[in-house]
Protein backbone atom coordinates (compact mmCIF):
# COMPACT_ATOMS: atom_id res chain seq x y z
CA UNK A 1 0.00 0.00 0.00
CA UNK A 2 1.26 3.57 -0.70
CA UNK A 3 -0.02 6.37 1.07
CA UNK A 4 1.43 9.97 0.23
CA UNK A 5 4.51 9.23 -1.43
CA UNK A 6 5.45 6.51 1.02
CA UNK A 7 5.35 2.63 1.00
CA UNK A 8 2.78 1.42 3.76
CA UNK A 9 2.88 -2.72 5.17
CA UNK A 10 0.56 -3.81 7.81
CA UNK A 11 1.96 -5.04 10.99
CA UNK A 12 -0.40 -7.90 12.02
CA UNK A 13 0.80 -7.30 15.69
CA UNK A 14 -0.04 -3.73 16.03
CA UNK A 15 -3.19 -3.94 13.44
CA UNK A 16 -2.64 -1.35 11.39
CA UNK A 17 -0.39 0.17 8.46
CA UNK A 18 3.11 1.31 9.18
CA UNK A 19 5.82 3.56 7.00
CA UNK A 20 7.87 0.89 5.36
CA UNK A 21 11.55 2.14 6.69
CA UNK A 22 14.48 -0.53 5.98
CA UNK A 23 14.16 -0.73 10.28
CA UNK A 24 10.44 -1.73 9.79
CA UNK A 25 11.03 -4.22 7.24
CA UNK A 26 13.64 -5.91 9.37
CA UNK A 27 10.74 -5.38 12.31
CA UNK A 28 8.15 -6.95 10.14
CA UNK A 29 10.31 -9.92 9.07
CA UNK A 30 11.81 -10.84 12.39
CA UNK A 31 7.93 -10.71 14.18
CA UNK A 32 7.18 -13.10 10.61
CA UNK A 33 9.93 -15.31 12.04
CA UNK A 34 9.26 -15.21 15.58
CA UNK A 35 5.26 -16.41 14.74
CA UNK A 36 5.72 -18.72 11.94
CA UNK A 37 8.81 -20.27 12.33
CA UNK A 38 9.65 -20.07 16.47
CA UNK A 39 5.91 -20.71 16.89
CA UNK A 40 5.69 -17.51 19.39
CA UNK A 41 2.02 -16.57 20.39
CA UNK A 42 1.63 -13.41 18.16
CA UNK A 43 -1.03 -12.23 21.62
CA UNK A 44 2.23 -12.24 23.49
CA UNK A 45 4.45 -10.14 21.44
CA UNK A 46 4.85 -6.14 21.68
CA UNK A 47 5.98 -3.56 19.15
CA UNK A 48 7.71 -0.31 19.80
CA UNK A 49 7.12 -0.66 23.99
CA UNK A 50 7.18 2.31 25.92
CA UNK A 51 10.31 1.78 27.95
CA UNK A 52 11.73 4.39 30.50
CA UNK A 53 15.57 4.90 31.66
CA UNK A 54 16.65 7.32 33.66
CA UNK A 55 13.42 8.91 33.31
CA UNK A 56 13.63 9.11 29.26
CA UNK A 57 11.07 7.70 27.04
CA UNK A 58 12.46 5.35 24.49
CA UNK A 59 10.77 2.25 22.92
CA UNK A 60 12.36 -1.23 22.61
CA UNK A 61 11.75 -2.70 18.90
CA UNK A 62 10.01 -5.68 20.00
CA UNK A 63 9.37 -7.47 23.43
CA UNK A 64 8.04 -10.63 23.77
CA UNK A 65 6.12 -11.40 27.50
CA UNK A 66 5.77 -15.21 28.97
CA UNK A 67 2.42 -16.42 29.89
CA UNK A 68 2.45 -14.70 33.20
CA UNK A 69 2.95 -11.24 31.53
CA UNK A 70 6.41 -10.84 32.23
CA UNK A 71 8.58 -9.42 29.40
CA UNK A 72 10.76 -12.48 28.67
CA UNK A 73 12.79 -11.47 25.42
CA UNK A 74 14.30 -8.07 23.90
CA UNK A 75 14.82 -7.74 19.94
CA UNK A 76 16.37 -4.75 19.16
CA UNK A 77 16.13 -4.36 15.24
CA UNK A 78 18.21 -2.18 12.91
CA UNK A 79 18.01 -1.32 8.86
CA UNK A 80 19.95 -4.06 7.19
CA UNK A 81 22.77 -0.83 6.70
CA UNK A 82 23.91 -1.01 10.34
CA UNK A 83 25.97 -3.14 11.58
CA UNK A 84 25.61 -4.64 14.79
CA UNK A 85 28.19 -3.37 16.94
CA UNK A 86 28.33 -3.24 20.97
CA UNK A 87 26.53 0.35 20.71
CA UNK A 88 23.44 -2.02 19.32
CA UNK A 89 23.80 -4.69 22.49
CA UNK A 90 24.25 -1.63 24.86
CA UNK A 91 21.08 0.09 23.52
CA UNK A 92 19.37 -3.22 24.11
CA UNK A 93 21.19 -3.95 27.62
CA UNK A 94 19.82 -0.19 28.57
CA UNK A 95 16.23 -1.80 28.21
CA UNK A 96 16.84 -4.77 29.59
CA UNK A 97 18.33 -3.02 32.84
CA UNK A 98 14.27 -1.98 33.50
CA UNK A 99 12.78 -4.70 31.67
CA UNK A 100 15.16 -7.63 33.27
CA UNK A 101 14.68 -10.11 30.51
CA UNK A 102 16.87 -13.33 30.63
CA UNK A 103 16.93 -13.08 26.73
CA UNK A 104 18.22 -10.26 24.30
CA UNK A 105 18.30 -10.63 20.32
CA UNK A 106 19.36 -8.00 17.94
CA UNK A 107 19.21 -7.81 14.22
CA UNK A 108 19.80 -6.02 11.09
CA UNK A 109 18.12 -8.93 9.08
CA UNK A 110 21.09 -10.09 7.53
CA UNK A 111 22.42 -11.10 10.98
CA UNK A 112 20.94 -11.46 14.42
CA UNK A 113 22.17 -12.34 17.55
CA UNK A 114 20.81 -13.58 21.10
CA UNK A 115 22.32 -13.24 23.95
CA UNK A 116 21.03 -14.88 27.65
CA UNK A 117 21.43 -13.03 30.64
CA UNK A 118 22.80 -15.37 33.23
CA UNK A 119 22.43 -13.10 36.25
CA UNK A 120 26.09 -11.54 36.00
CA UNK A 121 27.12 -11.48 32.51
CA UNK A 122 25.49 -12.27 28.47
CA UNK A 123 26.55 -15.64 27.16
CA UNK A 124 26.10 -15.88 23.25
CA UNK A 125 23.52 -18.32 22.36
CA UNK A 126 23.07 -20.28 18.92
CA UNK A 127 19.79 -19.75 18.23
CA UNK A 128 16.78 -17.57 19.62
CA UNK A 129 15.52 -20.26 22.53
CA UNK A 130 11.89 -22.14 21.66
CA UNK A 131 9.11 -20.70 23.59
CA UNK A 132 7.59 -23.04 26.13
CA UNK A 133 6.48 -20.20 28.84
Amino acid sequence: METAGSSQIYDTIRKRFVTLTPEEWVRQNFLNFLVTEKQYPASLIGVEMLVRVNQMSQRADIVVYNRDGKPWLIVECKSPAINLNEEVFYQAARYNSVLKVPYIAVTNGMEHYCLFFNGKSFDYMDNLPDFDQ
